[in-house]
């Protein structure tokens, strides 16, 4: 099973197309600074876009609507 499950994340984000935007920013913020907003050892991903979209489902992440 794929985590974090997409259906979740929908709920915090409007769009599929949204959340791919912001997933990639975090995933590219993480890749310069490898600054991380819970332990290593708590993320199930090992990749940095894994990694953004658990944040995103435990609230690390805010969308701003503009």
């Amino acid at each position: 099973m794929i985590y974090p499950s997409i259906d979740k994340l929908l709920n915090i984000v409007d769009s599929k197309y949204e959340l791919v935007h912001i997933a990639a920013r975090r995933s590219k913020e993480i890749s310069k600074t490898n600054y991380l907003q819970m332990p290593e050892s708590s993320y199930q991903c090992k990749k940095n876009i894994g990694r953004a979209l658990e944040e995103v489902i435990e609230g690390l992440l805010t969308v701003r609507k503009s």
